[in-house]
């Protein structure tokens, strides 16, 4: 009969209607017609293999002739002595070759209408659990559950090779409204390569997508997810987990190492790292240079190298580039035995358009909007969540409960908040739709994030989220129970801007641009802030650090030197973006690793040593790290010498030991410059950024120092110093 007559809203009743639907490929529910059923013989059973010439169905009484219904591949056979679960024997029609399957019809469905109401309700945290392809057992018989969410599909198939990629073969079976499809394949290996195959109801339109939940994809530029192998990684990090649930992390050292494992090193040929030769050379590195954590930019799975992660298509897949999961966790497992945490990048901010992914899943916008003024991201051509879609939060709430569970990972840094906050971001005027009470303000967006950091803060303790929002938006990282978005930490982005626009002056304009070294203290324990020289301000034609320094080289390395001295003195927690620690002459290009021969170069390795010593000196000393979110850690000493552009401040700890900072913005030296100090004592310098170690110029106060009952800058005693050009000082009072 012609299939126009039968509309996909028709629940066809007789066997000739369901076989027409499914040599058409429209079969909604397959068990109606595929299958074992009773019948007025005992049992009939039905299959459809167009690609076999033979098939014959084991019984009680061995294999028996399936008969050949006509020429399409429909089989059927007719008895009382059968088995279950029973095997289909198949001869390939081209090959003449013979096998053994069990039939997928023959097995009943797995998910559990809890689970299905957990996720439609947006209260799945563990989708991952349930959706994608699962090795497991189903009445004895070992194969692959697949499921997949695509509500406005007709007809969802699982293809792959085992089935010649052909969507007529197994189509899946629905889950009634849930929107959830679900098939077991028996006897699937591990790593086979597969896809789904999906119908649009509405317009008929065929899609072949990958497996939003899968787990590991084939090397770009193929997408086809791969059916899981059995993970034989075994953890040896449990003391660094029991010691993470208990950690202070407010107030213990965190400096970040941003990574991109593309580019950090290469081989001598030129390719990748994996990430098990990554951790052989990475972790002894980041212990050498005193780094607490290391970020990763995103290493789930993106098709495009040049997008540097940022457009994700696998929200539960490390990337293949660098190897497999077991991989990764070997990675994350090393950093953790050598007491270094591991944060990963993490983008649910947006998504690529490309056909084989996220956009338009079933046919419909299903992930993001329908409304490109609230589903298409302008700035990067990408797609916008649809955050106020309960499936589509159980889908990003389990992704980050999945890295965090899975890899061990001890924190997400969340890319891009500020598009997610704000429905104008980055739009004109007529771009972009009010929330339901005329605001500009992404209501449905707020509430996932807090309710992401409620999980992440419930269920991982001691995990963190860093906040990548560059708005005034308050409360960021203040907790939800008292109004606040509920991060742990928010990227200070006024102070970065602020530094390196400062720094970018010629020395002698500096002292009209004081005010941009003073004004973060007005802020600065508003949040709990962290200092990022993050990639985005080394790409694009910004120029490295070091190109935005000004000056001949000596002054470019000097006043380098000075801007790390600043970032780690002062308050809040650190980030460098790898290269920046030996003063990497170009901009980070993702195509190529860093230039480390520069370190062959004294200043280039000078400025290595610096931010190693500042790096270990802010990890051991509690003044520099302990109150990094009080304003009891910080005070200044001189905020106002704009016209030598000095600035000096204590840090404290909470016990009140304190350090001295003094910092000299201009290339004179300054050979008795007076300061206050809180102490009558003697006073060490500890730190000096124009020490020869650094390759400086060696000025500075060799030794010791004592105050004098002279009143200055507030303080009843001073001290006189000689400040070093372009360079910052630390003192500690000797007891």
């Amino acid at each position: 009969m012609s299939m126009k007559k039968i509309p996909p809203t028709v629940n066809p009743s007789s066997d000739d209607d369901l076989r027409a639907l499914l040599l058409a490929a429209r079969l909604h529910n397959p068990r109606l017609y595929l299958g074992m059923r009773e019948h007025v013989h005992g049992k009939l059973a039905r299959i459809y293999q167009p690609h076999a010439s033979r098939v014959w169905l084991q019984t009680s009484l061995g294999f028996a002739p399936m008969q050949h219904v006509d020429e399409t591949g429909i089989f059927e056979w007719t008895g009382d002595n059968a088995v279950f679960p029973y095997v289909i024997r198949l001869e390939n029609a081209s090959t003449r070759v013979i096998e053994e399957r069990c039939d997928p019809y023959a097995f009943p469905l797995q998910i559990s209408g809890h689970d299905l109401y957990l996720f439609n309700e947006g209260r799945l945290h563990q989708a991952y659990m349930m959706l994608g392809a699962h090795r497991v057992r189903n009445h004895g018989i070992q194969g692959v559950r697949f499921s997949v969410w695509a509500p406005n599909a007709e007809r969802v198939s699982v293809v792959g090779d085992f089935n010649q990629w052909d969507g007529r073969i197994n189509p899946m079976i629905s889950h009634a409204q849930s929107g959830v499809w679900e098939l077991f394949v028996p006897d699937l290996e591990e790593n086979t390569l597969y896809k789904y195959e999906i119908r649009n109801r509405f317009t008929g339109e065929i899609l072949l997508k990958t497996d939003p939940y899968a787990n590991y994809y084939e090397l770009r530029p193929n997408n086809a997810a791969l059916v899981p192998a059995t993970s034989l990684f075994e953890w040896q990090d449990g003391d660094w987990m029991t010691q993470r649930a208990q950690w202070d992390w407010q107030h213990a050292p965190i400096n970040l190492y941003e990574l991109h494992p593309g580019s950090w090193r290469r081989r001598a040929d030129g390719s990748f790292l994996s990430y098990r030769e990554l951790a052989a050379q990475l972790v002894p590195y980041l212990q050498e240079m005193g780094y607490t954590h290391v970020e990763l930019m995103p290493i789930s799975e993106h098709p495009l190298d040049e997008s540097w992660g940022y457009q994700t298509t696998g929200y539960f897949a490390v990337t293949s580039r660098f190897g497999r999961p077991d991989d990764c966790k070997y990675f994350v497992d090393a950093c953790h035995r050598a007491g270094i945490g591991v944060i990963l990048d993490w983008v649910p901010a947006h998504f690529p358009n490309d056909d084989f992914a996220l956009a338009r899943f079933d046919g419909t916008a299903l992930y993001e909007h329908e409304d490109p003024r609230l589903g298409y991201h302008q700035d990067w051509g990408t797609c916008i969540f649809n955050y106020g879609r309960n499936e589509v939060k159980s889908f990003l709430l389990s992704s980050a409960h999945y890295w965090l569970t899975e890899f061990h990972l001890d924190g997400l840094r969340v890319d891009a908040v500020a598009s997610m906050l704000y429905l104008d971001y980055s739009r004109q005027p007529d771009e972009w739709l009010p929330n339901r009470f005329g605001g500009r303000e992404n209501l449905e967006a707020i509430e996932f994030l807090r309710e992401l950091n409620t999980m992440v803060h419930g269920h991982f303790p001691g995990a963190l989220t860093l906040a990548e929002e560059s708005t005034s938006w308050p409360a960021v990282s203040r907790p939800v129970y008292l109004g606040g978005l509920g991060f742990s930490i928010k990227w200070n982005m006024g102070w970065m801007n602020d530094t390196l626009r400062y720094m970018k002056h010629d020395p002698i304009y500096r002292r009209y641009h004081h005010n941009d070294l003073t004004f973060n203290q007005l802020y600065a324990y508003t949040e709990n802030f962290i200092l990022p020289l993050s990639h985005d301000e080394v790409v694009h034609g910004k120029g490295s650090l070091l190109d935005k320094m000004p000056g001949d080289a000596w002054q470019k390395f000097a006043n380098l030197r000075l801007l790390f001295t600043y970032q780690m003195t002062c308050p809040g927690k650190k980030m460098n973006f790898m290269g920046n620690e030996f003063g990497q002459g170009r901009e980070w290009q993702v195509g190529d690793q860093l230039d480390w021969y520069l370190l062959e170069l004294d200043c280039h390795k000078g400025a290595k040593i610096l931010l190693r010593d500042l790096n270990h000196l802010y990890l051991t000393l509690p003044a520099l790290h302990q109150l990094d979110f009080f304003q009891e850690g910080f005070d200044w000493v001189d905020c106002h010498d704009a016209d030598h552009s000095v600035i000096s401040y204590q840090r404290r700890a909470a016990d009140g030991s304190f350090l001295l900072v003094i910092l000299n913005f201009t290339p004179v030296p300054q050979l008795t410059y007076r300061t206050g100090v809180p102490r009558a004592c003697q006073y060490q310098e500890i730190f000096n950024s124009d020490s020869s170690y650094y390759d400086g110029s060696n000025i500075g106060n060799h030794g010791t120092v004592n105050s004098e009952p002279i009143p200055w800058s507030g303080c009843n005693d001073s001290i006189e110093i000689t400040l070093p050009p372009l360079a910052g000082i630390m003192l500690q009072p000797v007891n």
